[in-house]
Formats: structure tokens, C-alpha cells, sequence
């Protein structure tokens, strides 16, 4: 894909001061484009998006004061310098005023210009990344008032309230899909950490030869490729929060040195000699159950400890369905372009009744889903759900059936391993890489649910 370039706007009816900068200035990334009139520079703004305005104070219809309001009504991110051969105090702060970004005397360097230039293109990449980031944040404070101020998550909302309140290790559990990263999110947001960084990282993401230099970093020349030196997640969000999200699956013999590192607050590279001291909140989060993985010796019981200082559990929705008429309202008021879009109370016993094996994450989709293929005012949003019994059914036969029709997710992924080792013939790679999780990860779960060769599926 093609890089948009950089634009460039010369106003100034110096002909050769134009082509001067145009050479200086133009490359690979740049554009630089002349207007020898205010006119028919304003229309150039009107016709195109200018990164940066060099503008002459002194134009043959115009002055540069005037037009800069005109020039930052077509763009308000466009960052205009003024040059002009005229300078005087009153001059640059009359600039300064009116929206100018810099104000620069003729004659000047061009090493000068080009700096500024430079300068002018850097803010708007912190302007930008600071108004993505202000963006995020807005989106994540929607959600975190969807679980702390509207009747919704009631209990967990104050076990939130408690863990913000400290800096203790905390650990979210719960099945996939029920908000354990929201909830993860309002505890960082309603704590004093709220301007700091914040950063989630998936354990079950990396292989495992690469997930220690990954969380605690390494130098250069640690390991083959190792080229230079890299700083772990854990430096990264020194002084915020690091979420470890399915803590379940980091291999037992990086779980010791996470304990050190929870226990001694400070962490040491990979191939390094020297400890760093690091101040991190840590939030642990899993889907899987850790007690089983500590049964069956795949996870340490002084980890699960030091992490559960403060535990939250998230029942799944079906376990809650009193939320679902907030949930839906929730979703409906923040993604509906028609604000008479509303729930009719038949749909919303449908909805109620629904298993919801995806939790809020399938509630959320299914809402989405129906704004956008069906028209009118009343969704029908059941229309889409899965029928349950039949599509599970098919997909692993009769076994785990609760007595209320209901079949597990622990039942499910087991089946699912299951079949999909039998049908690669027990090989863990094409299983694990068909699965799309790591074989670390697979070979943790064949161990949990003990299957073998001889008994797939149970």
C-alpha cells in the first residue's frame, strides 16, 4: 500500500524563494505545492489536505493574517509558519494569534525552515497520537460506566471499586466473552494509575521460548536474533498497569520467575546481569480453571496466591440474565443511527431465555448484527440466534449434556481438542496451529483434560 505524503503549501509571490523551498523541502514523502496568491492558496486548502502552510505575510491580495483563519477553517490541523521580510514584535504576536504555529524573519536559513518544518509535522503526529489515545480513553470510560454505573455488574462493581482502591495484584476469572478486559480496564481508570499506561499482553500469544524475553526483555546477543537489545513488557509499563491476560497458559517454568518478579519488584533481562527495579500494578486475568491446572500440577499454587490478593469472579451471562435488558439497552442507544430504535418485550424474553454461550461478547454481536441487516424501529435481533441444542448437538454428539440441555464450555473445548487431535492423527503442531493457539497451550490442555491417544474423545 502507498504511503499518503506529506503536502507542503508555499504561499508567496517570490517565484524563486518558492522553487528554493520546493527543492529543499520535496522527497519520497513530502509534496510541496506554490500558490502565488492568497486566493488561489485558499483554494488550494479548499481542494486538498495541507499538512503544513508556508506563508508570507505580505501577498499581492491579501495578508497573511487574514487568511490564516480561512486556512484553519478548511483544516484545523494544518500548521501554518509565517515568513515575512517585515518583522516586528506586534507582527508575531498578531500571527500567534490568529492560529500561526511559528513565525519565522526573512532572510533566515533554510536549515532553519526546515527545522521548523520538521518541528510543525512532529507536533501533529503527538496531536494525533494524543487524540487517538484521548478517543480510546472516551470509548473505555463508555464502558467502564456500563459496568459501574448502570445497575449492570452490581456485586463486581464494588469488588472494582476495592481494587482500585489498591495496588494489590488482582485476578479477574471467568469465561470467555463476559467482560473480564473491561473489568480490567475500570480497575486501572478508577484507580490514581488513571493517566499512566496501560498495556494488556496475551500469555498464550508467544511461543514459549520467546515469552520471557517478551515480558522481562533481553540484551543484545542473549539468544540467535537477538540483535539488539529489547525491553520486556514489564519495562514498558513501569509506573501503570500490565494485564497478563490467560495467565493460565505461561509455561511452569516461567511461573517462578513471575513470582520473583511480583515478590521483589524488580526484573532482570534475558542474558543480563543487572536487576531494574520496576513499579508495576499487575491485573492477572483467566478463562480456564486454575484450581483444576493446580490439581493437576500446571500452575503454582504460591503464583495463584500472590496473584489472587483480590480475585473477581464474572459469572457467565446466563448466570445473570437480570443485566441483559441493561446490556441491550446499553448497546442499542451507543450503535443505533435511529434514537426511536427500541426492544419490543417479546424479543427481549427471547433474548432473556437465550443460553448465551458467547456471553456478552455474542449479546453485544447479535445486537450489532440486527441494526444492521434488519430496517425499522423494532429489531428482531432472535432471528439470529443459534438454536442451541441442534448446533451444539451436532458438533459433539451427546456428551456433557446438562440435565438443563446446557453443554459447558469446559465440555466443549475438550471435544474440540479432541476431535481435532484425531483428525491430524495426534500431531500436536497441525492441531495446535489449526486450533490457532500455541503448542505450549495445546500441550498444557491435553494434560488437563487428560487426553491420549487411546481416549480422544471422552
Amino acid at each position: 500500500m502507498n504511503k499518503t505524503k506529506r503536502k507542503i503549501l508555499i504561499i508567496d509571490d517570490n517565484d524563486i524563494f518558492c522553487e528554493s523551498v520546493r527543492d529543499i523541502l520535496s522527497d519520497e514523502a513530502t509534496e510541496v505545492i506554490t500558490a502565488n496568491t492568497g486566493k488561489n492558496g485558499l483554494k488550494i486548502c479548499t481542494e486538498t489536505k495541507i499538512d503544513v502552510v508556508i506563508l508570507d505575510q505580505k501577498l499581492p491580495d491579501t495578508e497573511g493574517v487574514a487568511l490564516c483563519p480561512s486556512i484553519l477553517q478548511q483544516n484545523d490541523q494544518t500548521k501554518i509558519i509565517f515568513v515575512t521580510a517585515y518583522p516586528s514584535f506586534s507582527n508575531a504576536i498578531e500571527a500567534i494569534k490568529v492560529g500561526a504555529h511559528d513565525y519565522l524573519s526573512k532572510p533566515f536559513e533554510m536549515a532553519e525552515l526546515e527545522l521548523t518544518v520538521r518541528q510543525a509535522f512532529r507536533t501533529q503526529e503527538l496531536e494525533k497520537t494524543e487524540q487517538i489515545q484521548s478517543y480510546h480513553d472516551n470509548k473505555e470510560s463508555e464502558e467502564i460506566d456500563l459496568i459501574s454505573g448502570q445497575g449492570v455488574f452490581d456485586e463486581i462493581r464494588k469488588m472494582i471499586d476495592l481494587a482500585a482502591a489498591s495496588d494489590a495484584p488482582v485476578l479477574i476469572t471467568g469465561e470467555t466473552g463476559t467482560g473480564k478486559n473491561v473489568v480490567a480496564r475500570a480497575i486501572h481508570y478508577k484507580s490514581n494509575l488513571p493517566k499512566k499506561l496501560f498495556l494488556i499482553t496475551n500469555c498464550a500469544a508467544f511461543p514459549e521460548s520467546l515469552i520471557e524475553a517478551e515480558l522481562f526483555g533481553s540484551e543484545k546477543g542473549a539468544f540467535t536474533g537477538a540483535t539488539s537489545l529489547h525491553r520486556g513488557i514489564f519495562e514498558l509499563a513501569d509506573g501503570g498497569t500490565l494485564v497478563l491476560d490467560e495467565i493460565g497458559s505461561m509455561p511452569i517454568h516461567l511461573q517462578s520467575k513471575l513470582l520473583g518478579v511480583l515478590e521483589e519488584k524488580r526484573i532482570r533481562r534475558v542474558g543480563g546481569e543487572l536487576f531494574k527495579p520496576i513499579n508495576v500494578r499487575i491485573i492477572a486475568i483467566s478463562n480456564s480453571d486454575l484450581e483444576e491446572a493446580i490439581k493437576n500440577k500446571l500452575f503454582r499454587d504460591d503464583l495463584y496466591y500472590r496473584l489472587s490478593v483480590i480475585r473477581i469472579h464474572i459469572p457467565p451471562l446466563r448466570e445473570r440474565k437480570q443485566d441483559i435488558p441493561k446490556l441491550c439497552e446499553y448497546f442499542i442507544n451507543k450503535m443505533a443511527r435511529d434514537t426511536k430504535t427500541r426492544l419490543a418485550d417479546s424479543e427481549l424474553n427471547k433474548l432473556t431465555e437465550y443460553e448465551w454461550q458467547g456471553n456478552v461478547r455474542e449479546l453485544k454481536n447479535v445486537i450489532e448484527r440486527s441494526l444492521i441487516i434488519q430496517r425499522g424501529h423494532s429489531l428482531r435481533p432472535s432471528q439470529l440466534l443459534r438454536i442451541n441444542h441442534n448446533f451444539l448437538s451436532s458438533a459433539v454428539g451427546n456428551h456433557g449434556i446438562k440435565e438443563s440441555g446446557v453443554i459447558t464450555l469446559k465440555i466443549m473445548e475438550k471435544q474440540c481438542i479432541g476431535q481435532t487431535l484425531e483428525k491430524y492423527r495426534g500431531n500436536y503442531s497441525q492441531t495446535a496451529k489449526a486450533l490457532g493457539i500455541s503448542l505450549s497451550t495445546l500441550k498444557r490442555k491435553v494434560k488437563i483434560y487428560n487426553l491420549t491417544n487411546s481416549n480422544l474423545i471422552t
